[in-house]
């Protein structure tokens, strides 16, 4: 941008926003800020409605980013279940027709769930949105058995979360594992069996062939045979919201989809820049597009500095994102090569362990359980993409700080 905007619009009300809004009022930018939230609620954090939202350990408060208090108190606009049709330099044009003005506008319209054709009904659901996490909190109180269609990360949580309550849980997953390209076939294994250890009936090489409703519930039903549940969630990920792109002239990636972007978050239209699940940044040849929490973070801030002419340069590429099951943390950074070598440092039996991937020596993903402490490091060593030694990484009593400074030096 030639020069810093006056005025700022966020069509979204997801993590990316929240976090763009807050550092641009917390760094002095005191002209006019709108955001254009698409559902009725106030901006919320989504990982919890898989876990303690679902479970009852948490309320939409505490998930609550942008609250009507904090809007008031920082002069921003919150505009809640208003839909954008169309962007151009310099306005928003929403559904009714009607235009909001914006020096700089961020598109972080997120994502949605997949859809399974034809698998829909009153016990079927999809857990995106915290209006999707209410009904299935109030549908999981009173049920004895679920199934669940997708074995990745929410599909896992979810059944996580059931079994703490007790309900009797069936995953059936397409993959022959779970979360394979993610943690290759030895930590997918192990996965699997961690479910299974806690009374999940994971059963994986299952293609859906229908679901049926039933008077008292539903009946999944695979090759393998069929599945009854009280109800059944679908988790077979997610798809970018980015109609408005395509309605805007913006570019698409049309492999995966998602809005095209710059390392700095920047679309081709001057001053539109966008982030979180919906940014596809060019990488190469072809497109990335990272679906978690601490990405919408960093775009998010990547945004705000560079509104404040403080660009902080490309955006951190080192994906990370984490999750929590049966009370244990999980911890992932980047996704592995089809053919790396797996180097584990602890013991996976115990449920304590770093398993390391690496490519001539050089780390490049990792998944760790029950060591969030090792994750900075390891991180900075992926960062680097430098040879280490297998038997350093896999000594427990190799601090993995010194190491780095050992290979630094």
């Amino acid at each position: 941008m030639s020069q810093l905007p006056r005025s700022f619009v966020a069509v979204g009300g997801g993590q990316a926003t929240a976090t763009a809004v807050r550092l641009l009022r917390r760094r002095g930018f005191d002209g006019p800020v709108t955001v254009l939230a698409g559902e009725r609620h106030a901006p919320y954090q989504r990982p919890p409605l898989s876990k303690e939202f679902l479970r009852g350990e948490s309320t939409i408060e505490e998930a609550t980013l942008l609250d009507e208090a904090w809007c008031i108190a920082n002069e921003v606009d919150l505009r809640l279940g208003t839909r954008a049709e169309s962007v151009e330099p310099g306005k928003v044009r929403l559904e009714d027709g009607s235009v909001v003005p914006g020096d700089a506008i961020l598109l972080a319209t997120g994502a949605r769930s997949r859809r399974l054709p034809g698998v829909e009904g009153d016990r079927v659901l999809y857990l995106r949105t915290l209006d999707d996490a209410i009904r299935l909190r109030d549908l999981l109180s009173s049920a004895e058995r679920i199934a669940i269609v997708g074995g990745g990360l929410i599909g896992s949580e979810v059944a996580s979360s059931a079994r703490d309550a007790g309900v009797a849980v069936t995953v059936l997953e397409a993959g022959t594992l779970p979360m394979l390209t993610q943690l290759g076939p030895r930590m997918a294994r192990f996965y699997a069996d961690l479910h299974r250890e806690f009374g999940v009936d994971f059963r994986c090489g299952q293609e859906i062939g229908a679901v049926d409703s039933t008077a008292d519930g539903v009946v999944v039903r695979t090759a393998d045979g069929a599945v009854e549940a009280d109800l059944v969630v679908v988790a077979v990920g997610a798809a970018p919201n980015d109609e408005i792109a395509e309605k805007s002239g913006l570019a698409v990636d049309p492999v995966r989809g998602g809005i095209v972007v710059d390392d700095a978050c920047r679309t081709a239209m001057p001053g539109v820049f966008a982030a979180g699940d919906v940014a596809a940044r060019a990488v190469g040849e072809g497109f990335v597009r990272v679906e978690h929490f601490d990405n919408a973070v960093r775009q998010g801030t990547a945004v705000a500095k560079t509104l404040i002419g403080k660009p902080a340069g490309a955006v951190d590429d080192t994906p990370w994102f984490w999750s929590d099951q049966y009370e244990l943390g999980m911890q992932f950074l980047c996704r592995p090569h089809p053919d790396a070598d797996l180097v584990v440092r602890g013991s996976v039996p115990e449920r304590d362990f770093t398993a390391f991937y690496t490519t001539d020596g050089v780390v490049h993903a990792a998944f760790a359980m029950g060591r969030g402490g090792e994750i900075p490091a390891v991180k900075q060593l992926i960062t680097m993409g430098l040879p280490v030694s297998a038997e350093a990484l896999a000594d427990d009593d190799t601090d993995l700080f010194e190491l780095l400074d050992t290979i630094i030096a």
